[in-house]
């Protein structure tokens, strides 16, 4: 068969796409573009946001016009099956909780599942899925459930397996990563999955998809000065006023912000640290928000992803009576990504002269590769000798617009 695979969102939906595309094509079925007339065409949706439902909507049209079976899943085919059915009766729903077999449904031959493919040079891994969590904003525990942890020896395994084929790196992703093992019967915590895998593999990079700031203990901190941690962490905050995060059921304030960052930067060398901000949150006065920038302003965060806050049906944000208009948004969101261009750029010209190393993921169009550092940042080179999924040392030159450039080097 010949089949087309599309994800949209997260790093979890990532992963699971990777399993789908992995088995299909460990078995002898090829993976093409919607232009290459597959015989399914498989969707994976996001719902985090209004525009990921909308981003949703417009890939399972497109996939239509291809004329092939179109299987949807994914948190968008989860919470609004509905609106997918009025699209086209002829689509087929798998939802999240039984999500590998849209496998089967291409091929029920296929008895037991493979884990180690990703067509990435930094394959994710997810190591949990759902989350426990009432954010007020957030409907992902509607679509994705209870929290619930892989088991530890599946974990090693997978890395081992990902390792004997050539991967140097792999990215540890749940919905609530920081929950990791606590449902359990004997709970463990993420740092003692971290710790096993240190010991029990030789693969040079883990990298943590994201963490909650409360979450970062004083062992984890420990491990993260481990060398085969990656040196960067996305640390998802909303908001830097108290109130706010209040509202939005978040279990920390400024203080604990201020911090952990602060015990971060001292002790972790050249660690990029990124967030995700929501401006116009229900309720965020112009003093509100200003705590937030102000926040922002004083950390030295490497990047941020700021989000207009969506209201989503059925989370309790979308019913509170004060709502803040479009046009404050649009101007809070312009203010803050004004700041974050500056940050940005701040943090790459620091790494400038530089050795780092880059995990190889794509050929660039000036005929150079492109990879991803440690500390999450792209590096073109000028040279097409290695291969991808390779990692090799980096000297820093100079700045590119979003990217930086660099020179190979023989050796770390």
């Amino acid at each position: 068969m010949k089949f087309s695979i599309h994800t949209l969102g997260c790093r979890v939906n990532q992963s699971e796409s990777d399993v789908i595309e992995g088995n299909l094509v460990e078995h002898g079925h090829s993976v093409v573009p919607l232009s290459g007339n597959p015989d399914y065409c498989v969707v994976n949706t996001c719902s985090v946001t209004a525009k990921s439902d909308y981003q949703s909507r417009q890939m399972i049209r497109r996939a239509l016009r291809t004329r092939a079976q179109i299987i949807v899943t994914g948190c968008y085919a989860q919470l609004r099956p509905g609106d997918i059915g009025r699209i086209s009766r002829d689509i087929q729903i798998v939802e999240n909780s039984n999500k590998y077999k849209v496998i089967n449904l291409i091929d029920n031959k296929i008895s037991e599942y493979c884990f180690s493919y990703s067509n990435r040079s930094r394959p994710s891994i997810k190591i949990q899925d759902g989350c426990d969590n009432a954010c007020t904003f957030c409907i992902v525990p509607h679509a994705r459930g209870r929290s619930r942890s892989i088991e530890m020896q599946k974990i090693v395994d997978q890395i081992a397996m990902l390792e004997s084929r050539g991967y140097n790196e792999v990215v540890l992703t749940g919905i609530h990563l920081g929950s990791y093992g606590k449902d359990h019967k004997h709970k463990v915590e993420l740092s003692a999955l971290l710790a096993t895998i240190i010991n029990k593999t030789t693969i040079s990079r883990i990298r943590l998809s994201s963490i909650g700031i409360n979450e970062i203990d004083s062992r984890l901190l420990e491990l993260l000065q481990e060398g085969r941690i990656c040196n960067h962490l996305h640390i998802p905050l909303q908001s830097g006023d108290n109130a706010i995060l209040q509202r939005m059921k978040r279990s920390y304030n400024s203080s604990l912000i201020r911090q952990k960052v602060t015990e971060l930067i001292m002790k972790i060398p050249n660690i990029a640290i990124g967030t995700d901000m929501i401006v116009g949150f229900p309720g965020e006065t112009q003093e509100a928000f200003l705590n937030t920038k102000k926040l922002i302003e004083e950390m030295p965060f490497a990047y941020l992803h700021i989000f207009p806050y969506s209201p989503r049906a059925g989370s309790k944000a979308s019913r509170m009576a004060d709502q803040v208009e479009s046009s404050e948004k649009k101007s809070r969101y312009n203010m803050l990504k004004l700041i974050n261009d500056r940050k940005k750029r701040t943090y790459m010209i620091s790494q400038i002269d530089k050795i780092l190393g880059i995990i190889i993921e794509d050929a660039d169009t000036t005929g150079g590769v492109l990879g991803t550092s440690s500390n999450y940042l792209k590096i073109r080179v000028p040279s097409n000798r290695h291969a991808k999924k390779s990692l090799i040392p980096v000297r820093v030159v100079e700045r590119e617009g979003e990217v930086l450039s660099g020179v190979a080097l023989e050796s770390l």
